[in-house]
């Protein structure tokens, strides 16, 4: 069932306030890929009173306040992408297109959605309900962080906002947990995964460098990231906080990881698994394309890419659902009558993630010394792809079930790790689940280029290459590989991007076609390197192509015809 949006819809359901509206910068989607419909189904399902305002227009105040004020708190969001990746490219030039707008086009999405969205419920509602931030947007700009569209390091969305409260990361049992003391008056401040603004330094919280300090001195904001960074497992980390004039974010501890139990659970609930019927005259709208029919089998990721946000946002430690619980929503969507029996994806941040995990970081928390799979697989990491083989073999033998694909990536140095599992798992996978071409992502060819991106060097991709045309050739079919590139990473130079070419050429006998120019998001490793031209692992200093041109060189010098 849909969440209300109207009047109408409270009116229907014999309701004359809402509990909690949540304000997104995404068009409405009832679907399990949208944080904004799992949040709402979650509190709805325990009983909470819900309603979704999306995209609002910030010139019309009757968008804003058609839902009336809630009773508890306001939830808002930038939507499934940071609103400033969303609306600018790698060049910093306006994007035309939204994924996740009705008919595409880029109007809806404010610059800094929350902080716009925060004000404006502010000017139509005085001393309302509690404002509350969640999202990607606000998880990853929860503390001092450099942002790329202004080039400089920007305050705690937080703070900037003027919100009261902030709950990073995946956020299911911290907003149950934030509207069950509001509804008994409780204190919310205590609750781990939520952040907060106070007066007094917390007492037994590791202080951060302040927000004037990192501003500074670019030292200084690497020594506060390594901390920040080293603290977001649930099991390990410790609460923080970080001065700003004379008062302090205040960030409490993770909060615990759904189990399995609770994440089957989540996503068990009564999604419609489509856009809203108020957008039917507004035009399509793309990302339902690629999640309508595609399963989530776990969340968060142990690869760690340095240029990747996923670690922090969902967190380094793989939780993943039960074979049945998959089975079912399969079975839900072959009862669907717009469905054609393709499940269009199996997966989750990387697909062959699934079904294992260190267990060590199970009992006490990822390591801050180490990764799990860069330079090389830790040993202790018991890699085992018959667990996501043998859940597609289930998947493809349902009635109704024609296809099923693995559209995402796969890590292929974990593949190669796996000794027992590994070259089986991929002769199934090219067989049965490749819709003619895999993704890989290798991102670069050149070992100091891939050091800094914190991914594997290019032998490993040489010998999956070998593989994967191997078991095509057994498998009797024209598959082949897509290649993912990345230009103008800090460290890369020209140079290298024509080294990359070379290799391409050479080795991989074409010129790759998926080539994107790095864009520093708010709280990865890329780019505190590309802010500080450090590197922040050694200290040294790198070389860091920010120049426009430079940059559309370094893309334009791969897909060149000529060397």
């Amino acid at each position: 069932m849909f969440l209300p949006t109207t009047q109408k819809e409270l009116r229907d359901r014999g309701w004359d306030q809402l509990d909690v509206i949540l304000v997104t910068g995404d068009a409405y989607i009832d679907a399990p890929h949208m944080g904004i419909a799992v949040v709402g189904h979650v509190l709805a399902d325990l009983g909470y009173r819900v309603g979704v305002i999306a995209q609002p227009d910030v010139h019309d105040p009757e968008d804003i306040t058609r839902l009336g004020e809630p009773a508890l708190f306001w939830g808002v969001s930038g939507g499934s992408i940071d609103s400033m990746v969303a609306n600018y490219t790698a060049l910093k030039k306006p994007r035309r297109s939204d994924d996740y707008t009705p008919g595409g086009r880029n109007e809806r999405r404010p610059d800094r959605a929350v902080i716009v969205y925060t004000n404006l419920i502010k000017r139509y509602f005085k001393d309302t309900a509690p404002i509350v931030l969640g999202g990607v947007e606000a998880s990853l700009r929860r503390v001092a962080h450099y942002d790329y569209w202004d080039d400089a390091v920007r305050r705690s969305v937080l703070l900037d906002a003027k919100a009261d409260y902030l709950i990073y990361g995946m956020a299911e049992k911290t907003v149950v947990a934030f509207a069950d003391a509001l509804r008994f008056g409780k204190p919310p401040g205590i609750l781990r995964g939520l952040c907060a603004v106070a007066d007094e330094p917390q007492k037994g919280y590791l202080e951060l460098p302040s927000y004037e300090a990192v501003r500074a001195d670019k030292r200084a904001f690497i020594e506060m990231f390594h901390a920040f960074y080293d603290n977001n497992d649930p099991r390990n980390a410790q609460g923080l906080m970080q001065r700003y004039g004379n008062r302090y974010l205040i960030q409490n501890p993770p909060a615990p990881y759904l189990t399995q139990e609770e994440l089957d659970a989540v996503y068990g609930l009564d999604f419609e698994r489509d856009a809203h019927p108020i957008y039917e005259e507004q035009g399509d709208i793309k990302a339902l394309d690629t999640i309508r029919f595609a399963l989530s089998t776990h969340r968060g990721c142990y690869g760690e890419c340095n240029f990747c946000a996923i670690a922090v946002h969902e967190g380094r430690t793989i939780r993943w659902r039960s074979p049945a619980s998959i089975e079912a929503e399969a079975r839900e969507l072959v009862e669907r009558p717009d469905f054609k029996g393709t499940i269009q994806d199996v997966s989750g941040p990387t697909a062959n993630m699934y079904g294992f995990e260190c267990p060590k970081k199970l009992r006490e928390g990822a390591c801050q010394d180490r990764r799990c799979i860069t330079p090389q697989v830790c040993p202790t990491l018991p890699v085992d792809h018959s667990h996501h083989r043998d859940l597609l073999r289930r998947l493809r033998r349902l009635p109704g079930v024609k296809n099923v694909f693995v559209s995402s990536g796969l890590r292929y140095d974990l593949l190669l790790h796996d000794e027992e599992h590994g070259d089986a798992y991929l002769d199934e996978v090219v067989a049965h689940h490749v819709s003619g071409q895999m993704k890989v992502a290798p991102e670069h060819t050149e070992e100091r280029v891939l050091r800094a991106m914190g991914k594997p060097g290019p032998e490993p991709l040489l010998a999956f290459r070998e593989k994967f045309f191997d078991a095509t050739e057994r498998a009797g079919l024209p598959q082949f590989l897509t290649y993912y590139i990345i230009a103008a990473h800090p460290g890369c130079t020209l140079a290298d991007m024509r080294r990359l070419r070379a290799f391409a050429v050479e080795e991989l006998e074409l010129l790759p076609e998926q080539v994107q120019i790095f864009t520093p998001t708010p709280s990865t490793y890329a780019s505190l390197m590309y802010y500080t031209e450090i590197d922040p692992f050694t200290g040294e200093r790198m070389f860091v192509e920010k120049g426009f041109k430079g940059k559309r060189k370094q893309k334009r010098v791969v897909r060149s015809p000529k060397a």
